[in-house]
C-alpha cells in the first residue's frame, strides 16, 4: 500500500505536456477540477472522460500509473458511495431491505461522486507526473507572484510546498524499508483490532519521525551553508515563459470548461422540460 502512493512523484519523459509551462499545468489542472464540480450529468462526465483521457495519452505516464495512484483512496471511494447511495433520497425507489432503501438520486449521485473522486485524483496525479518540483516551485511563485504587495512571503511558501512534494517520495520509501525490518523481526501490523493495530504502528512512527527530523536538519544546514536567504534578489537561470503550445492549452482547457458546463446546464434543461 505505501508504494501505491504516487503523489508527489516524477514521470521524467519528452512528451507534450511535460514540455508546457508549470503555470499552465497548474492553472488548467484547477479548472479541470473545478469543472468537476460546476456540472453534474451525464453528458458532462462523459466529456471529462474524453478530456482526462486525451491528457494522459499525451502526457505518455503509463496508464497502471494513474490506477496505481487510485488504490490508497479505494476505502474513501467506497465509503463515500455507500454515505451516498443509503443517504440520498429523492426519484423512484429502486431497492428497499431492512433499514436501507436505494433510489434514483441516490444511485446517481453516488456513482457520479465515485467517478468524482477518481478524477480528481488522477487529474492532480497527472500533474505531480508531468512536472518537477522545482517546474511547480516556479510556476506557483510565479502565479502567487501578486501576492507579495500585501507582504504574503510568496517564495517561501512555493519553497516550502516543493520541499514538501520532495519529501513525500523520501518517506515513503522510508516507511517501506521500516516496515519490512520491523516485519523480519517478527512485527505484525495486520491482525487484532484497531487499537491494537495502532500499538504496533508505534515502532514504525518512532524511527519515522526521528529519520524525517534529522533530514530536514540536513536540508537547513546545507541550504544555510550554501547562504539562502530567502527569494529577495534572487534570479532565474531559467526564467518561465509562455510559449504557442501553452496559449493553445489555455484556450483548449477553456473551450472543454465551457463544453462541460454547457452538457451539464443543457441535461438539466431537458430533464425540467421532460
Amino acid at each position: 500500500m505505501i508504494r501505491d502512493i504516487t503523489i508527489g512523484q516524477y514521470y521524467p519523459a519528452e512528451s507534450r505536456i511535460h514540455r508546457l509551462d508549470p503555470r499552465v499545468k497548474i492553472v488548467c489542472t484547477l479548472l479541470f477540477l473545478v469543472s468537476l464540480f460546476i456540472q453534474n450529468s451525464l453528458a458532462g462526465y462523459v466529456i471529462a472522460t474524453v478530456f482526462l483521457g486525451a491528457v494522459i495519452r499525451l502526457s505518455e505516464v503509463p496508464l497502471k500509473y494513474i490506477v496505481k495512484g487510485l488504490k490508497p483512496i479505494v476505502i474513501l471511494l467506497l465509503f463515500t458511495v455507500a454515505m451516498n447511495l443509503f443517504l440520498t433520497q429523492g426519484g423512484g425507489r429502486l431497492v428497499h431491505f431492512w433499514i436501507f432503501t436505494i433510489t434514483e438520486n441516490g444511485l446517481r449521485t453516488s456513482v457520479f461522486m465515485a467517478v468524482r473522486l477518481m478524477y480528481l485524483v488522477a487529474g492532480s496525479s497527472i500533474m505531480t507526473f508531468t512536472t518537477s518540483p522545482n517546474g511547480l516551485t516556479d510556476g506557483m511563485e510565479k502565479l502567487l507572484h501578486p501576492l507579495n504587495k500585501v507582504n504574503i512571503p510568496v517564495h517561501e511558501v512555493a519553497m516550502m510546498m516543493s520541499i514538501a512534494l520532495r519529501f513525500i517520495p523520501i518517506l515513503l520509501e522510508e516507511t517501506d524499508k521500516i516496515m519490512k525490518a520491523q516485519m523480519a523481526r517478527g512485527a505484525d501490523f495486520e491482525s487484532g483490532n484497531i487499537i491494537q493495530r495502532a500499538k504496533a504502528m508505534i515502532p514504525i512512527l518512532v524511527p519515522l519521525f526521528v529519520s524525517a527530523f534529522r533530514r530536514a536538519n540536513d536540508l537547513a544546514m546545507a541550504m544555510e551553508a550554501r547562504c539562502y536567504h530567502g527569494g529577495e534578489g534572487r534570479t532565474k537561470m531559467k526564467p518561465l515563459k509562455y510559449k504557442a503550445r501553452d496559449r493553445m492549452t489555455y484556450i483548449i482547457t477553456v473551450v472543454y470548461v465551457a463544453a462541460a458546463f454547457a452538457a451539464g446546464r443543457f441535461a438539466d434543461f431537458k430533464l425540467w422540460i421532460f
